[in-house]
């Protein structure tokens, strides 16, 4: 099984930012990537931050622009996200449809479990994984302790090195996530997005990522800088292969480069 993952799209209403930015464009050069990669993935992964505001007009940009990928894909919501708006925008998708306050679920059809995870906090840039979200994740995995899954959420569960994102990122509740998550084997990679770079780190007894956004990245800065800075290196994804070994991931930038050529 092949997955690709995408992160952070930011689509938003014309403005002096979205000038700079032109999360369109980049998220449009991105869906004619992955629908020219041979082989094609089955499925694609979009962690998170879809819009920049949440607004239905925002969702009404996004929702043609992600209609033109060939590959079926999943959405989970980011702190930029509106659950309601999400739902309402994209009542085709089931699974994101139901009346709880977070958008939670289980696809179970693939070789691999995907269980997506809800860390949004409406209003707020940190995430949180409360009470209840954590006793739906410690029941979910139980139910299939030995099969190879992933687990999606929008922020990562640990300290980047970036100070500002991980300042203003702040996992609540991520200590219980990596107690639920410890005793299992199964969990192949907790797929991330948020800090807009690829950034990886050991959480229990697998690996977490996050993903590069589509449209601009976040400065990596390891120092005390007094201000967060986004830059407009190669816009970026992640091709996930489920093979003998288990999961193999591969960072891929979007863009049109010289080559290849034959060694």
């Amino acid at each position: 099984m092949l997955l690709a993952q995408i992160s952070d799209l930011h689509i938003q209403l014309a403005g002096a930012q979205s000038e700079l930015i032109q999360a369109e464009a980049h998220l449009s050069r991105c869906v004619d990537t992955l629908n020219r990669l041979d082989p094609r993935p089955d499925l694609v992964l979009i962690t998170g931050d879809l819009t920049e505001s949440g607004k239905k007009e925002e969702y009404l940009i996004l929702k043609p622009l992600l209609e033109k990928l060939d590959i079926p894909y999943l959405l989970i919501p980011g702190n930029h996200d509106s659950t309601a708006m999400l739902r309402a925008s994209f009542p085709e998708h089931a699974y994101l449809q139901g009346d709880t306050p977070f958008i939670q679920y289980t696809i179970d059809t693939w070789p691999l479990r995907i269980v997506a995870l809800d860390t949004s906090v409406p209003m707020h840039s940190h995430g949180e994984l409360c009470a209840a979200r954590l006793d739906w994740l410690a029941n979910t995995l139980a139910q299939e302790p030995s099969r190879p899954t992933v687990v999606l959420m929008h922020h990562p569960p640990f300290n980047t090195g970036i100070k500002l994102m991980d300042d203003i990122g702040l996992l609540q509740g991520r200590e219980a996530f990596t107690e639920i998550i410890a005793p299992y084997r199964n969990i192949e990679r907790i797929l991330c997005g948020h800090l807009h770079r690829t950034i990886m780190c050991r959480v229990g007894n697998t690996v977490a990522s996050t993903c590069p956004g589509t449209a601009h990245q976040i400065t990596l800065n390891l120092g005390s800088p007094s201000a967060l800075h986004f830059n407009f290196e190669p816009p970026g994804y992640q091709l996930h292969s489920l093979g003998a070994h288990g999961l193999v991931t591969h960072h891929a930038v979007i863009g049109e480069f010289p080559g290849p050529y034959q060694f």
